[in-house]
């Protein structure tokens, strides 16, 4: 790509940098692309451009910091929209197995299409789209349909279910992480880390539920109120949905990440010869902190905030 396709954003005013990227993106035909360089992540660009814009867009990192980011942004042909990872785990939840095992992450990362998260990860496509496919040709799937549920309702068992199983677990795994890595951080120092890293994730996830639960959630069902009573969209502090939605998937990828790195420390919690019960508790309970937060996210991600920005949308009209 020629230097005239690069957009130097460091040198534009703060409140018109976005306008500048939106008018320049929306200037261009199928098929063309240009490049932002830029002094730190523009990935708060990224959900903003999904959110008004909707998956008509592809992001591509060339250079990741720390000094200079480079992204080249291609607005897609019409007709080659790709189903996202997110929205085929939305459709059946039990695909969600097929790219756990994969290590492909269908919640925090979701938005990804399956041909870019493959290109990325190295993974044969053709062998993973089998695997989807054997699971279409057992019939339909047993369980909840997420899906149909009211977002009134879905909020609710977001809260009962999963923030409550965040807020229960984190005081025990905070301190038997802490424990074990007393125990046996001189001879595993990797544990020293995860307690590290675990701590970060219960603070920032505390903040995380208490906003959705007093900003995000209660304006879902304010909408939703106003879908049924007929009533005009309520007012908000933060403007339209989308803005508290970008924050949450911006803290989600975070939470994902660092969990992430729990996961790669301990080696996809592997036990080593000499660990004690506490030592073997602790992997299992941050596994399944981990199986939780995937659902959880997922639930979010995929399901509750899209319906959403469909559902402001509707209000709008």
């Amino acid at each position: 790509m020629e230097t005239a396709d690069i957009l130097n954003v460091t040198v534009i005013e703060p409140r018109l940098k976005h306008p500048t990227i939106f008018d320049k993106f929306d200037s261009m035909n199928p098929g063309q692309g240009f490049i932002i360089h830029n002094d730190h992540d523009p990935k708060p660009l990224y959900y903003q451009l999904l959110a008004e814009r909707g998956q008509v867009f592809n992001w591509e990192y060339l250079a990741n910091g720390p000094e200079v980011w480079q992204v080249r942004i291609t607005k897609k042909n019409e007709g080659d929209e790709e189903v996202t990872v997110g929205e085929l785990v939305a459709k059946d939840f039990r695909k969600a197995q097929v790219f756990k095992k994969l290590g492909i992450d269908f919640c925090c990362g979701g938005k990804k299409t399956l041909s870019e998260v493959c290109d990325k990860k190295g993974i044969d496509i053709h062998k993973v789209e089998a695997e989807l496919a054997a699971i279409d040709n057992q019939g339909q799937a047993s369980g909840q349909n997420f899906q149909s549920w009211e977002l009134d309702f879905l909020s609710d068992y977001i809260i009962n279910n999963h923030h409550n199983y965040v807020r229960e677990s984190i005081p025990f795994l905070s301190e038997i992480s802490q424990k074990v890595a007393r125990v046996h951080g001189d001879r595993h120092p990797e544990l020293v880390k995860v307690a590290e890293v675990f701590a970060g994730i219960a603070h920032d996830l505390s903040m995380h539920l208490m906003k959705e639960e007093n900003i995000l959630f209660p304006y879902i069902k304010e909408m939703v109120l106003a879908k049924k009573t007929g009533q005009p969209l309520p007012v908000s502090h933060f403007g339209q949905v989308a803005n508290p939605i970008n924050v949450m998937e911006m803290e989600h990828e975070g939470a994902g990440e660092d969990l992430t790195e729990i996961r790669t420390l301990t080696n996809d919690y592997q036990l080593p010869e000499d660990a004690c019960t506490s030592y073997r508790i602790l992997f299992q309970k941050l596994e399944e902190f981990e199986n939780d937060l995937f659902q959880h996210v997922h639930l979010e991600n995929n399901i509750l905030f899209p319906k959403s920005l469909e559902l402001e949308k509707s209000l709008k009209n």
